[in-house]
């Protein structure tokens, strides 16, 4: 047994609450939770949202450590804007479904087969994927960057094809959509969606637009994570249906205690299929070793780094308005 507890040893008899902010103080880092994090990784954190924002809040502090309770491509994104910075992830097998259906190899090969595409990509992907492509969006911005493309310009869209499809729909676009999904918004049922709404006449339906069509069909809000939020704090009704990963319901009950929050459920009705297995791989003891040992660490290759920082430092200044299409240069082909 490892006399310092940590995995595989015994971490009985630790608040491990106040072991991590000790580490916190001691090692000057910086905490990070998703809002799709277990409830007591999120009340620890020093700050808690999406994880490009996550990212740049922690990009704006003077802090030596980034701990980032997410998953690896969210810690990719942070080691990308803050490569100065140690970058640290709980469990190192918190990966993304989305970004396991884009293998690197076949993203590249089939850019190669459209070379007349650029490639816009959901930053739900490996940096590797972020590197062959042109333009990152986020669930938030992909419309106002599709706004600024020209119409005649043909598209790549990965690895989502529900936000793709999505964002077809609604600009009228055509974009060549790669067949990517999130297993936690794939599971949500359509059948049974109609039936809470049926127990809940009154109630809104407050959707992700990873969820596929027959989810958001029946939604009064498609928004990213942190637009759902900000439309649970604002509707004017008492009861919201939340069709994304449950765990956001943690901070709509802290900012509106008074409203009932109601996940979508999946395909039985009431399975915990809408839990993000990756997400959940995170544990409160994990962090404290990860702080403790300031590993598992992500590390990058600077010539990787800098390949995948230009797709998103188009998606950043094409987001804040200060440039447009015309200014990014020609298309990248295959990360070149």
């Amino acid at each position: 047994m490892d006399a310092r507890g940590g995995i595989g040893g015994s971490l009985t008899g630790l608040d491990l609450r106040a072991e991590i902010d000790r580490l916190r103080k001691e090692k000057n880092a910086v905490i990070l939770a998703h809002y799709y994090q277990k409830p007591e990784l999120q009340d620890i954190a020093d700050f808690v949202g999406d994880s490009l924002d996550l990212s740049r809040k922690a990009a704006e502090t003077d802090a030596d450590v980034i701990a980032f309770c997410g998953v690896r491509f969210m810690a990719e994104v942070a080691k990308i804007l803050s490569p100065e910075k140690i970058v640290v992830l709980p469990d190192m097998d918190a990966g993304c479904s989305l970004e396991d259906s884009c293998p690197p190899e076949q993203f590249a090969a089939f850019r190669s087969a459209h070379p007349d595409h650029i490639a816009l990509t959901y930053i739900n992907s490996s940096i590797e994927v972020k590197a062959l492509s042109d333009i990152i969006v986020t669930s938030s911005s992909a419309e106002k960057i599709l706004a600024q493309i020209p119409p005649e310009q043909r598209i790549i869209f990965g690895p989502d094809k529900h936000l793709g499809g999505y964002m077809n729909r609604r600009t009228g676009r055509d974009m060549l959509l790669w067949p990517g999904v999130c297993i936690v918004h794939e599971a949500f049922s359509e059948t049974e969606l109609l039936k809470l709404k049926a127990q809940h006449p009154n109630a809104p339906v407050a959707a992700h637009p990873e969820c596929p069509p027959h989810v958001l069909d029946h939604s009064d809000y498609v928004g990213s994570t942190s637009g759902i939020l900000q439309f649970a704090k604002t509707f004017p009704g008492d009861t919201l249906i939340v069709a994304t990963e449950p765990h956001i319901i943690h901070q709509m009950e802290k900012a509106v205690p008074s409203k009932t929050f109601i996940g979508a459920p999946g395909a039985d009705g009431n399975c915990n299929c809408n839990i993000c297995p990756y997400m959940a791989l995170n544990t409160m003891e994990k962090l404290y070793v990860a702080l403790r040992d300031l590993q598992p660490r992500i590390e990058i290759d600077e010539d990787l780094r800098l390949r995948a920082k230009k797709s998103l430092d188009a998606m950043l200044a094409m987001a804040s308005g200060t440039v447009g299409m015309g200014d990014l240069g020609p298309a990248r082909v295959t990360g070149d």
